[in-house]
């Protein structure tokens, strides 16, 4: 007779992307974040469609959950918060009096909360913040022993961790606390160039190498004190975030010389410059850090997470230039990963389980741990909705899209299960060919409705990414920039500036190209997904091209399609030539033209 299996649910919300983990006996069964079904980009409520689905995947009750984990320990953060607004009173009155009373309403009953939103009276757990985050890092990660870096914001107090993940153990070793925050500095910036905190970061890395590192010297003099081992203090005369409704302050603006930049205006080189400066910035702490890890534990690995791990420019410097011979980071970086983090605490240190890393892939199953939808379901949804589209087998819609891209055109592709995680992998994408020139414009312009700065990344065959980027390692999750080589580079007018940068064709794959010739790489391979990695081998052996660009199936402002209606929505919301649903392809030119919202979607895009 077989012992009962062992169900573990994590969950993380309160903050931002809220999201739920389950594990079967210590396996990934599934993770979701709530923005994708309720369709709220970021959406911080209890993340109660998500434990629907886990639940489902797994085809249990609730009944059969042995342990629930929240990802952070609630009474400690908000004693940072009162103790926080205390040190700045009476200065942070607004702000305390937006905070305080979530806080007394749910976010102090979380146990009450979890046992009423879920029926669950079963025991909780409640590790630390970047606890959440190291587990999330180590746990999945190929690796029986590694260093463990986590940056992010702040948790209860830390807002930078390190450690070894060792066997079935995380151990933290040194911890730098709020408010000296490389995470809030960065933010700091996104709020000052315009862009929204928690939300537009990855904006500010985009936009950077059209800029001129000018403020550098600045920051590093005004606003950080960075010590020889990438320990830091921030001044936090120039900063808001402690107890205002901003991030930073009049003295912050003084120092630069304008006021932040307001929302939706124009760009200018003064903004390009600041975002130059504090990517350089963050990139020299990350350096200094890992290096200092890296001599404290002696490991030749390293593990990486929290929201400041999805700095992707920073992550390919520390592979290049770090001590580290091998880095993984976890996809899910931010809080969403902190749900299955914390899941994983339970499974290894409370529960003491063995753990069996392989020591060559990873166990997060390509993170494509959310929802699937069977052809029989995307046939009748598509029946009931009236579409117009043909069903062909695997082999004739792997030539009929590599046709199709030749042609130019751009492609909605939905298959298997959703990524977990902020990046689209293979499952939720935009496809086209990143030979083409004009594809970059058309896609920022007319497909996504979005700035025209925003760089595409790049899919490449496993096997030939060292042909095409400096990089001679695997970057699954799309979480590593590297160089496009020499040999694939074409010469550009150096007299070009700013966004005027964006006319030259910088490459033989220019659609993917960054105008430093960098190129954020996801690299495909058979294991994890092999119906993506059947479509790119056969355009590869089409084209002799083995590289395509991949984005995210959305619009700005909204989250990553989910499901086929998100799908078949975005597609009649867009100017994307043909959608691709499991095996269903539709044409736009025969859809209900009465149906096409272009206009719609548009103004929603540039709120």
């Amino acid at each position: 007779m077989t012992d009962k299996p062992k169900f573990i649910l994590g969950i993380s919300c309160f903050y931002h992307d809220s999201a739920a983990a389950l594990l079967r006996d210590g396996s990934i069964v599934a993770a979701a974040q709530e923005e994708r079904f309720t369709r709220q980009k970021h959406d911080s409520e209890f993340p109660t469609q998500s434990v629907d689905f886990c639940l489902r995947k797994a085809g249990i009750s609730i009944e059969d959950i042995a342990l629930v984990v929240f990802y952070e320990k609630p009474f400690i953060k908000f004693e940072r918060i009162l103790e926080t607004y205390l040190c700045y009173a009476p200065r942070g009155i607004r702000s305390f009096l937006k905070a305080i009373p979530l806080w007394l309403k749910e976010r102090l009953w979380i146990p009450e909360l979890i046992q009423k939103k879920l029926k669950y009276h079963g025991k909780i757990l409640y590790p630390e913040h970047h606890e959440s985050h190291a587990s999330a890092a180590f746990f999945p990660s190929p690796f029986q022993k590694a260093a463990i870096l986590t940056v992010d914001g702040v948790g209860e107090w830390t807002t930078t961790s390190f450690g070894v993940g060792e066997n079935n153990r995380v151990r933290l070793m040194n911890e730098l606390h709020f408010p000296h925050s490389l995470g809030l500095l960065y933010s700091a910036f996104t709020y000052y160039t315009g862009f929204k905190v928690n939300s537009a970061e990855y904006k500010v890395m985009g936009l950077a190498p059209y800029g001129e590192p000018k403020y550098v010297d600045l920051i590093f003099k005004e606003l950080i004190d960075l010590k020889e081992d990438g320990s830091f203090r921030l001044n936090m005369h120039y900063f808001n975030y402690c107890a205002g409704l901003t991030m930073t302050n009049e003295r912050f603006h003084r120092l630069f010389g304008a006021p932040p930049r307001r929302p939706e205006t124009p760009l200018t080189q003064r903004e390009m410059d600041l975002a130059r400066s504090i990517q350089q910035v963050t990139e020299e702490v990350m350096l200094r850090i890992v290096k200092h890890v890296h001599q404290v534990t002696g490991a030749e690995n390293l593990c990486l997470s929290g929201g400041v791990a999805l700095n992707c420019v920073a992550n390919g410097r520390i592979l290049r230039e770090g001590p580290f011979k091998q880095i993984w980071i976890q996809p899910a970086a931010g809080d969403a990963g902190s749900a299955l983090g914390a899941a994983l605490v339970a499974w290894y240190h409370y529960l003491d389980q063995p753990r069996h890393p392989s020591g060559t892939g990873d166990s997060q199953y390509g993170s494509l741990l959310g929802p699937a939808y069977s052809q029989a379901e995307i046939t009748h949804y598509l029946t009931e909705e009236k579409a117009a589209f043909d069903v062909v087998d695997d082999q004739t819609l792997l030539e009929r899209v590599c046709q199709l891209m030749e042609e130019g055109k751009v492609i909605g592709w939905f298959q298997g299960r959703m990524e977990f995680g902020p990046r689209a992998l293979g499952n939720r994408s935009i496809l086209g060919d990143a030979r083409s020139l004009e594809m970059q414009s058309r896609m920022n312009l007319k497909i996504k409705f979005r700035e025209s700065f925003r760089p595409f990344a790049p899919v490449v065959l496993k096997e030939e990414v060292h042909q095409w980027f400096d990089m001679n390692s695997e970057s699954p999750y799309m979480l590593l920039v590297a160089p496009v080589l020499e040999k694939h580079r074409k010469q550009v007018d150096q007299e070009l500036k700013g966004l005027d940068r964006l006319k030259s064709c910088r490459s033989t794959i220019p659609a993917v190209t960054h105008v430093d010739y960098s190129a954020r790489v996801e690299t495909v391979d058979q294991d994890r997904n092999p119906k993506f990695y059947a479509l790119l081998k056969r355009f590869f052996e089409k084209t002799g091209c083995p590289v395509m660009v991949n984005t995210s199936f959305n619009v700005r402002g909204e989250p990553i399609v989910c499901s086929p209606v998100d799908a078949y929505r975005c597609f009649m919301r867009t100017e994307m030539d043909y959608l691709i649903l499991g095996n269903c392809i539709l044409n736009k030119e025969e859809q209900d033209q009465s149906k096409l919202r272009y206009d719609e979607v548009k103004s929603f895009a540039l709120d």
